[in-house]
């Protein structure tokens, strides 16, 4: 039993979404820079059409204004490439005019054939030091203008910031009805809200299964408010090895050359560094044991080097396994795994967990596009 009803029901099934590091976090030792996994197109394009050989139902393909590549001409160029998998492209409120952002992702949907989810990010512009409530305005606004542009002949609409009156929609209809899923990540009382609202996933960071918990009531508390049920997800590192041990050497090896003030550097670049998330990151990290751990097999030590998502599960096959089934039963239903360096950790876990999962494609989960590709077979008996 779930901790909290979710929208997917009684699935037994998950999204399993790997990552791509379009904003320059790629690294065979956290915080040292290597030409080969610094942002490019040659390496981050061969992680997705690895994530879709492997079998992944999804990637993350993050965004970032002052580092790395653009996400959404970075998923357009790869719809060709990767033909099986779907991308979550993030999409920063407030970058792009909302009317012309609805076009691009509507065509962007089309070129994919219904593969596109959105993970909508409320943030401030370079230079710009907003409040919370302002940011958080602007992106409610967004949404909701980007819902009307999919769903109706005309856009009208009268915000705070936005205000559009008779505009045609024709021709931006996504190819999926109703557009793509909407996944969001935000710990405010007012991210709370706008992902209650609108957002189909509620996406959070690694903590303590208690703290997940915590978070989930919330949301879900909240989501009652508007008369909606909605689904969540997890984003996570992953070390999986043959025996723990083995995983634990390589996650010490990881950050064997890291500079605590190269990592502090690191932390402070990104523009969510001060957000409330990401204090819960650092809080996590300055909670672990002496070795880094905050509960058996979470291991805060990739914080060290970075903002945001600061926790890796570490451990053999059979210990990562039982570590998601646990999430699963939460009713956590969507995961996106990441691993250091990207291609080399996406075909370990993609050879050594992903057969062993069923997995779904949650646009399908959703009736957004007719089933294309059945859930891959539960491996029974395949652990070792």
């Amino acid at each position: 039993m779930s901790i909290v009803p979710i929208k997917s029901g009684a699935l037994d099934a998950a999204e399993v979404a790997w990552f791509a590091p379009l904003c320059s976090d790629d690294y065979r030792h956290l915080g040292v820079p290597e030409g080969d996994f610094r942002s490019s197109w040659e390496n981050t394009s061969a992680i997705a059409q690895m994530a879709d050989r492997l079998g992944y139902r999804n990637i993350l393909c993050p965004s970032s204004y002052q580092v790395g590549q653009d996400t959404l001409t970075f998923v357009a160029g790869m719809a060709p490439l990767a033909t099986r998998m779907n991308f979550l492209a993030a999409i920063r409120c407030g970058e792009v005019q909302p009317i012309m952002l609805a076009r691009t992702v509507a065509t962007l949907d089309h070129m994919l054939k219904g593969r596109l989810i959105l993970n909508v990010i409320s943030s401030d512009f370079p230079g710009e030091t907003a409040s919370n409530e302002y940011r958080y305005q602007r992106s409610w606004e967004v949404v909701e203008i980007l819902k009307q542009a999919w769903t109706q002949d005309e856009i009208n609409f009268e915000g705070q910031i936005y205000n559009f009156k008779g505009l045609s929609t024709d021709p931006v209809k996504p190819y999926q009805t109703g557009g793509p899923l909407l996944y969001f990540g935000g710990y405010s009382p007012a991210a709370v809200d706008l992902c209650a609202a609108h957002c189909d996933v509620y996406l959070m960071w690694p903590e303590t299964e208690d703290a997940l918990a915590n978070h989930m009531r919330t949301v879900h508390a909240r989501a009652q408010h508007y008369g909606r049920v909605i689904d969540y997800g997890l984003r996570v590192h992953m070390i999986v090895r043959d025996t723990e041990q083995e995983a634990k050497d390589y996650a010490e090896e990881l950050v064997s050359q890291l500079d605590d003030e190269i990592g502090r550097q690191i932390r402070a670049r990104a523009l969510d560094a001060k957000n409330f998330g990401v204090s819960l990151q650092a809080k996590n990290l300055a909670m672990a044991d002496s070795s880094g751990y905050i509960e058996p097999h979470l291991w805060t030590g990739i914080g060290r080097a970075r903002s945001g998502c600061g926790a890796a599960l570490v451990g053999s096959v059979d210990q990562v396994l039982s570590k998601i089934e646990r999430y699963m039963k939460m009713g956590i239903r969507a995961f996106i795994f990441s691993g250091y360096p990207h291609l080399q950790e996406c075909e370990i876990f993609g050879t050594k967990v992903l057969p062993h999962l069923k997995t779904c494609s949650m646009p399908e989960v959703y009736g957004r596009v007719p089933s294309q590709t059945p859930a891959t077979p539960l491996g029974i008996g395949l652990r070792r």
